[in-house]
């Protein structure tokens, strides 16, 4: 394969690939030994250039290992197997040949792209309840594309190291820091001093059920309120203990005022907030907003239409705040080079 760079050969009957991919695709599993599968050329070399530790890689051509570190491969067990044997368990429509079984990787010791560090913007981004592994595999991509500081993931959200999430994140999982299954007490701790947290939702601030919508769930991420630029005062109360009780704390939801998200709210350190499309965002969101003084992200859709798909919705707000970002660095450049004499 190289200089110095020894592999095994499988032997015929060898069921240790079957056996390593069957038990990787287990969160249990994942949780347990700390042990995630990776497929394919592209999200294996990016694993492997952002500091991911490959334990061991099934591959089915010895070309395939040229285009990987070659540091990194000396220091895991390569394993050629037949493609027949990759193409039986693979998950993708099109195999590649390759499969990798890496540590499970700790944001804390990634080493991200210099191309994403310096494009990164103080913008974070929040998953609510996104249960969908396709919707948060896409997520993760426009927060990478947009260039997002950080993604929280609270309790809830679909394991970020399943492998349909990762087939869809397209590389984002090593494009920058996600910080999953979190509780809403710790998310706080994981957000910069100052921050604004904005949550995107269709809730129509006239409603005269909304509170009651707002604990069913039934909040979603894209519809036209009936009156976007009405404030509706509240103070933001303790969170409901358990669940028992969040039937009795429902009158505690705080209402948030609403504004159209292409309208500017992005004075500071800003979050936004992305519930997913069955549950809606949690009351626990709706405190943390109301708690820093944020507000409601209407995107305005036809009426009757459904309210968009959460994946669709994270991409449209996250590069709104990008533009509005990026807009006010600009105009600050523009200042000091030009400065007003009074």
């Amino acid at each position: 394969a190289g200089p110095g760079l020894w592999y095994e050969k499988a032997a015929p009957g060898d069921r240790r690939l079957g056996k390593v991919v069957t038990i990787t695709k287990s969160k249990k599993f994942r949780d347990h030994h700390g042990q995630v599968l990776l497929e394919g050329q592209r999200l294996i070399k990016d694993a492997l250039e952002a500091g991911a530790v490959l334990r061991t890689l099934f591959f089915s051509t010895v070309g395939h290992l040229k285009e990987l570190p070659e540091a990194e491969l000396k220091r895991a067990n390569l394993v050629k197997v037949k493609f027949e044997d990759i193409k039986s368990w693979s998950d993708l429509v099109t195999p590649q040949g390759l499969i990798g079984i890496f540590s499970k990787p700790d944001h804390a010791k990634m080493s991200y792209p210099a191309a994403q560090l310096t494009s990164s913007l103080p913008l974070l981004l929040i998953c609510d309840n996104i249960r969908d592994p396709g919707n948060l595999g896409t997520i993760l991509r426009s927060a990478a594309g947009a260039g997002c500081e950080k993604v929280l993931l609270t309790k809830g959200c679909v394991d970020p190291w399943e492998p349909k999430v990762l087939r869809a994140g397209m590389g984002a999982h090593f494009r920058l820091p996600i910080i999953a299954n979190l509780d809403w007490e710790s998310v706080p701790s994981n957000l910069p001093a100052g921050i604004q947290v904005y949550v995107a939702d269709n809730k129509d601030p006239g409603a005269q059920a909304e509170t009651a919508s707002v604990l069913r769930g039934t909040s979603g991420a894209g519809s036209a309120p009936g009156n976007p630029k009405r404030h509706v005062k509240s103070k933001p109360k303790a969170a409901p203990e358990s669940e028992d009780e969040e039937g009795a704390a429902g009158l505690c939801v705080p209402e948030l005022a609403a504004q159209y998200y292409y309208d500017n709210w992005t004075q500071t350190p800003v979050a936004v907030v992305i519930g997913g499309e069955t549950h809606g965002l949690s009351p626990d969101a709706l405190h943390l907003a109301a708690s820093t003084g944020g507000k409601r992200l209407v995107i305005p859709v036809v009426p009757g239409v459904d309210s968009l798909n959460s994946a669709i919705a994270a991409g449209i707000v996250l590069f709104e705040g990008k533009r509005q970002l990026l807009q006010r660095h600009k105009q600050e450049d523009e200042r000091q080079k030009f400065p007003i004499v009074g």
